[in-house]
């Protein structure tokens, strides 16, 4: 795969995603990915995407201020 943002190779690994929404910070850990090895600009697939999803709408039923989770216990 190559990287959107400058064209170099990308290669799998796991990052955290976070995601503020407003009167909630969803920190979501080891979330599989593509990483940039030129610009470290990150790339999911849309099944990661997908999945971040129901996790970030699961999380807003909570409302709780920080949520931490971990990805690969949710998928």
């Amino acid at each position: 795969m190559r990287c959107l943002e400058c064209g170099a190779i990308t290669e799998k690994g796991v990052t955290t995603s976070v995601t503020d929404l407003e009167n909630c910070l969803v920190i979501v850990r080891n979330v599989p990915c593509y990483k940039c090895t030129e610009c470290n600009e990150i790339l999911y697939t849309g099944d990661v995407v997908q999945q971040l999803e129901k996790i970030i709408e699961s999380s807003k039923k909570l409302m709780q201020e920080i949520s931490v989770i971990d990805y690969s216990k949710t998928a």
